[in-house]
């Protein structure tokens, strides 16, 4: 139950992190125009870079925003409203002044944690706060004389009382609780390059079970101090150590795993090698230009586990060995070209070219290393298991538009057990993310019969179906089947 909740906390942080590719663009572009002025020698740059700070400097919001919207169960504003409510009802309580006026002392003798009090931790606290009252009270109907503040009009003020109580709470614990992510935090920074490489090889280890977004808003964010995107677009702290958590990322998305989809290819059986093809290319592609991995990742994570815990190790050993030469990049999607190019600029950046040099070397490794484990350990990697359905291959989906993704989704809600079976239907950057009554009634063939890199079943009620980035669209589609059925 917890695994599942904490699952669906994860999806819910991706909303408002995609909105970072936004700031990066912004930032990127003005530190193009000026990349020594930092915008002061051009109104141009300083409107874009400031355009885009607005957003970085505000992912504390826009997570209190984002996670009660995502963890509401019917994804409605006034959750999202209630996420904000909440947010600022505990930063303003909790402000260095409001604690010093209570304390009776100066601003300047109230604990510095009471500084920090609006860190994306918080944002995160806000937003659960609001989706539970949102769940609890979004239909409760008060008396006539109260009428107006039935409903979802509850939600809000019932947030606004439960963050009161919360902050008292928060009061006494946050120090203690900020010291602990501080402490966090230090201990990491203080391995330096080993500690980069511990966590590059947990963010992969975490990406099954969808637990990763978590670990990575401790080293992204400002949770425990790092904020390693933040203070990389905003070109502060030292340089050749901010980006630490994000330059070993675009060897392994740019070049390995490209690589490693060319061993896939050239590994699978001559018969299969036209349906692999169209896999393979299509998920190194979107892996090299956007850095989105998991449609290529999800092609193997279960087919072949060996193989992806040395894609894990190997993960965490480019981000040990950018961090040992300092070569620092940083993104605001994910580590593709597209995001590389737009960090070249920035001031802080540390000889980022060489981690073009890094992964060329990793491609070597990926691919070869792939293509000797896949052969010599006869891996199931796609285009080599035996029990393939051959008439399923066939079926997969070919249409162009609208209507590919309708018949997509037709196909996966059929094999999901259609509206017997499926109980709720929703997704994240790239995975359906599904609950069904019966995972017996789940035709797996029928589902990758569409062209899916992959399936994922992470409970005995859950189930998750890799799309792509296109997930967006299929899910669309499915919730339009289930209405017109309903």
């Amino acid at each position: 139950m917890l695994m599942k909740y904490l699952q669906k906390l994860g999806r819910s942080l991706m909303l408002p992190v995609a909105v970072l590719p936004a700031a990066a663009i912004l930032m990127g572009i003005g530190y193009w125009i000026d990349p020594t002025g930092w915008g002061a020698d051009s109104p141009v740059a300083a409107f874009l870079i400031k355009a885009g700070g607005s957003i970085i400097d505000n992912m504390a919001i826009l997570f209190a925003v984002g996670v009660a919207l995502g963890m509401s169960k019917d994804k409605d504003g006034s959750a999202a409203l209630s996420g904000l409510v909440g947010y600022l009802v505990v930063t303003t309580v909790l402000s260095t002044n409001s604690v010093a006026l209570l304390q009776g002392i100066e601003p300047e003798a109230v604990n510095p944690a009471f500084a920090k009090i609006g860190t994306q931790f918080i944002g995160i606290f806000s937003g659960i706060i609001a989706s539970i009252m949102y769940n609890r009270f979004s239909h409760v109907k008060l008396p006539d004389a109260l009428s107006f503040f039935s409903g979802k009009r509850l939600v809000p003020i019932m947030t606004a009382l439960a963050m009161l109580a919360a902050s008292f709470v928060l009061y006494f614990v946050w120090p203690a609780i900020f010291s602990g992510l501080v402490s966090f935090g230090k201990t990491i920074s203080d391995l330096g390059a080993v500690g980069a490489g511990i966590y590059g090889f947990l963010n992969r280890l975490l990406i099954p079970i969808g637990l990763h977004h978590a670990l990575n808003s401790v080293f992204w964010f400002d949770v425990a101090g790092i904020n390693d995107i933040g203070n990389f677009w905003a070109s502060k702290g030292e340089q050749g150590v901010t980006g630490m958590y994000q330059a070993g990322f675009f060897p392994v998305m740019m070049f390995g795993l490209p690589a490693a989809a060319l061993a896939m290819y050239h590994t699978a059986k001559t018969k299969k090698k036209k349906q692999v093809a169209a896999l393979m290319l299509a998920a190194g592609v979107a892996s090299f230009f956007t850095g989105v991995t998991e449609p290529l990742e999800f092609a193997f994570m279960f087919a072949a586990p060996l193989l992806y815990f040395i894609h894990a190790l190997l993960t965490g050993l480019s981000l040990a060995v950018a961090a040992m030469f300092h070569w620092t990049a940083g993104f605001g999607f994910s580590a593709g070209l597209v995001d590389f190019v737009l960090s070249l600029k920035i001031p802080i950046a540390n000889q980022p070219f060489m981690l073009i040099v890094q992964g060329l070397v990793f491609a070597v490794i990926y691919y070869f290393g792939f293509r000797f484990l896949i052969t010599k350990f006869n891996l199931m990697t796609p285009g080599r298991d035996e029990d393939a359905d051959e008439d399923a291959t066939a079926k997969v989906v070919e249409l162009n538009g609208k209507s590919r993704f309708s018949a997509m989704a037709a196909s996966i809600y059929e094999g999901l057990g259609g509206d017997i079976n499926v109980i709720s239907v929703d997704n994240c950057i790239t995975r359906l993310r599904v609950e069904v009554k019966d995972m017996k009634l789940v035709d797996q063939k029928m589902i990758k019969a569409t062209g899916v890199p992959g399936i994922n079943i992470v409970g005995p009620q859950s189930i998750q179906v890799i799309v792509g980035t296109n997930v967006q669209f299929v899910a669309d589609e499915i919730e339009n089947i289930r209405r017109k059925i309903s």
